[in-house]
C-alpha cells in the first residue's frame, strides 16, 4: 500500500512549505499538490522521482514507509532499498511477466520504473511461475553461448542485492551497459558492485559499479527457437585435451602440497 499522500503532507509541513510554494518548487499546479496528499491522484515516476530528491530520500521510502516524527531512514548503502519496481497484473490480480525485446532495452533504461512505460510492454503468464515478480530479457550477441543471441531469459527480480550466490546467471541492468545477462563471479560488494563473467571464455570479465546497477533479475528459464543440437561423439583430440588438463590440475595439487 502507498504512503505518498501522507508522507507527501507531512514532509512539506515539515519543510514549512504551504501547497503554493511547493508547487513553484516542483513546478507544477497547486491544485496537483492538494490531490496528491489527499490520495486523489498519484505522481508520475519523473516527478515523483524529483520529489523523493528534493527530500534526500529514495523513491521506495517516499512511497512505503510512513513517514513520521519517529521515522528514521534506511542508510543509503543498502542495497535492499534502491527505487520502486513498476509491475502490471491480469484480470485476476495476477502479476504478468512483461517481456523486454532487445529493441526496447535502451528504452527500457528510462522507463523501467514508469508504470505507464512498464504497461506497454509485451507480456504474457506461465503456470509454473505464479509465485514471485518475473520479467524475460531478449539477450543478443555470443558472450553466453551455448545460449543463443535472440534467446529470451526469464528472470526472478531480486530486491536485496546481497542475496545473489556467486556462479549463477543473473540478467543485470546497468546504465553503462544496458541489458546483459551474465553469470556473477563473487557476492555483492558495497565498495566495486558486481563482477560479470561471460560463459563464452572470449570476453573477459568485468566490474559494474553499484551506483550504475539498476535492476537484478536471478535466470529461472528461457525460451529459444534453436533446439539443442546432440552432444557429439568425443574425438581423439578433445580426450588428449582433457586428459592433459587433468593432468595440469594434479600437477597443481602436488605443487601446493
Amino acid at each position: 500500500m502507498s504512503n505518498i499522500a501522507s508522507n507527501l503532507k507531512f514532509l512539506r509541513k515539515k519543510k514549512g512549505l504551504t501547497q503554493q510554494q511547493f508547487a513553484d518548487v516542483m513546478e507544477i499546479k497547486r491544485a496537483s499538490v492538494g490531490a496528491y496528499e489527499e490520495d486523489r491522484a498519484e505522481p508520475k515516476y519523473e516527478l515523483l522521482k524529483k520529489i523523493a530528491s528534493y527530500y534526500d530520500l529514495t523513491m521506495d521510502e517516499l512511497a512505503h514507509d510512513v513517514i513520521d516524527e519517529k521515522w528514521r531512514p534506511t542508510p543509503k548503502s543498502n542495497a535492499s532499498n534502491l527505487r520502486i519496481l513498476s509491475v502490471t497484473v491480469d484480470g485476476d490480480d495476477r502479476e504478468n511477466i512483461e517481456l523486454v525485446p532487445v529493441k526496447a532495452s535502451a528504452g527500457y533504461l528510462n522507463g523501467y520504473g514508469d508504470p505507464e512505460y512498464v504497461a506497454e510492454l509485451p507480456k504474457f503468464s506461465l503456470p509454473m511461475f505464479n509465485q514471485g515478480t518475473y520479467r524475460a530479457f531478449e539477450i543478443k550477441g555470443d558472450s553466453m553461448l551455448p545460449l543463443p543471441s535472440g534467446s529470451i531469459v526469464i528472470g526472478e527480480y531480486v530486491e536485496n542485492w546481497h542475496n545473489i550466490k556467486p556462479g549463477q546467471t543473473y540478467v543485470v541492468i546497468s546504465k553503462e551497459d544496458g541489458v546483459v545477462y551474465k553469470r556473477i563471479a563473487f557476492k555483492f560488494k558495497e565498495d566495486k558492485g558486481l563482477k560479470l563473467v561471460s560463459d563464452n571464455k572470449v570476453y573477459e570479465p568485468y566490474w559494474v559499479a553499484a551506483d550504475d546497477i539498476l535492476e537484478v533479475w536471478k535466470a529461472k528459464a528461457f525460451i529459444s527457437t534453436e533446439l539443442p543440437e546432440p552432444t557429439p561423439e568425443p574425438t581423439m583430440e578433445t580426450l588428449t585435451n582433457m586428459m592433459a588438463q587433468m593432468q595440469k590440475q594434479i600437477n597443481a595439487v602436488v605443487d601446493n602440497k
